[in-house]
């Protein structure tokens, strides 16, 4: 007995001392890297993630950035980037160990990581041990996660602020929640700066090759701003970086039966209001038009977030409402009575991806536009799939060589997320319309 309790006593010194040396070897990297911004938030964090790395690297920072939204990314200094590896595909906040010290390698000017704890106990751990942000980012509050950081939107606020750097500085573009978010930032002597997404103009947001929002420029040029880069810096490198593969997208479709479709890939703005806000969006661009569809993928471990996507049909005001995956009927008890009418069930992820598309299809006679809603996951990573394999509106009309309108990578639109100079041809991608730039020709956007 004397002898089990030596080994698990040496054993469990070896296990401390080890981990003592982890630790200090985790916070010599994290000493490495000047500025650290750790982006936070309900909605939009990719998208600030990746606007706020190319702001430093348009003003010439050493920047490093990771992502971990519909696809966890490691973005190098030069823009270039490679998708996250993750042992049996599972995330862990552990891995932003690996992340710190591969982006101190590079002996950085700023690191700019998405926080990927949910618990509100993680993303303090997140911020205190595995980060230590110099600035903070807490893009927004909106109605998501609310088993872990709720049940109410003030909860979820406080739960956000834990992220804040004590002593630090923390950029938000939250205006219904800000007094909570000032009584915590307060809390933590932490100077809090509010972006003012009004200070962007229609032209600057013209300027960028996919879809995004005012806030979250904002956001990302007040960072900038606290890290020596002026502006118009700023935004010249943010038109130049590669948007998230989950961003905002519509590509333009020729259907088997001739006609023309519209679809608006809304998968990424899985809360109510972020979705109606990206699809007012689109309908005001006149990026997609009526005759309106809307496709609401279920998923069994988010009944909840099924039955807000139903709730939200009558602003929607669609032609016909499709359900796929499943369970769907947790959707269609979130869509009012009158409406019921419109409702068309396709699901059950069993159902053949191509017999899905070609019932879908059938559904919506003429030209159309369909708005894709919910979660990715599942039957709408089989239904991105097979949209891919149909011809580019233009070039079927051009009676061309049509090659498929869309690559699709981890069951999303990746081409779409390509500059528009990066094509040839017809191109059937529908961006903002932007204005020219000196510096970037040949040009056609939370």
């Amino acid at each position: 007995m004397l002898f089990l309790y030596s080994v698990f006593l040496i054993a469990s010194l070896a296990l401390l001392i080890a981990g003592i040396v982890e630790q200090r070897r985790h916070y010599a990297a994290l000493e490495a890297i000047p500025q650290r911004l750790l982006v936070n938030g309900i909605r939009g964090k990719s998208s600030i993630t990746r606007l706020c790395a190319g702001a430093l690297r348009g003003g010439d920072l050493t920047t490093v950035a990771k992502t971990t939204g519909t696809a966890a990314r490691f973005i190098h200094p030069d823009a270039t980037e490679e998708p996250v590896y993750r042992k049996f595909g599972i995330a862990n906040v552990v891995e932003q160990i690996g992340i710190v010290r591969r982006a101190a390698s590079y002996r950085p000017d700023a690191l700019v990581i998405e926080c990927m704890a949910v618990m509100p106990a993680l993303q303090e751990v997140n911020q205190t041990k595995l980060i230590r942000s110099t600035i903070g980012v807490l893009c927004n509050v909106r109605e998501d996660h609310l088993a872990e950081m709720g049940p109410t939107l003030d909860d979820v606020a406080r739960s956000l602020c834990r992220s804040m750097p004590v002593g630090g500085v923390c950029v938000t573009a939250e205006r219904d929640r800000l007094h909570i978010l000032r009584e915590e930032a307060a809390a933590r002597n932490c100077e809090l700066i509010v972006a003012d997404p009004e200070t962007v103009s229609d032209d600057e947001l013209r300027g960028f090759s996919w879809f995004t929002f005012k806030e979250n420029v904002a956001i990302a040029i007040a960072v900038a701003e606290l890290l020596g880069v002026d502006r118009a810096t700023a935004l010249q490198g943010m038109y130049d970086a590669p948007p998230d593969p989950g961003v905002l997208s519509v590509e333009k479709y020729r259907t088997p039966s001739g006609h023309r479709l519209s679809f608006a890939n809304v998968f990424a703005a899985n809360d109510p209001e972020s979705t109606l806000m990206n699809v007012r969006q689109l309908l005001g661009l006149g990026a997609i038009d009526r005759p309106l569809h809307v496709v609401i993928n279920c998923r069994p471990d988010r009944v909840e977030r099924n039955g807000q996507m139903g709730a939200i049909i009558p602003d929607l005001d669609p032609d016909t409402v499709f359900l796929i995956g499943h369970p769907t009927r947790s959707a269609r008890e979130g869509i009012p009575a009158h409406w019921q009418g419109r409702v068309v069930d396709l699901g059950g992820d069993g159902r053949d991806p191509d017999a899905l598309l070609a019932q879908l299809l059938d559904a919506m006679p003429g030209d159309a536009s369909l708005v894709a809603v919910g979660n990715i996951h599942g039957q709408g990573e089989h239904l991105l799939e097979r949209l891919a394999l149909l011809p580019d509106a233009e070039s079927a009309v051009a009676g061309g060589s049509v090659e498929p309108a869309v690559a699709v990578e981890a069951g999303v639109a990746a081409e779409s997320v390509q500059p528009a100079e990066a094509r040839t041809g017809a191109s059937s991608h529908i961006p903002v319309q932007r204005t020219p730039h000196s510096s970037r020709t040949g040009e056609t956007t939370p």
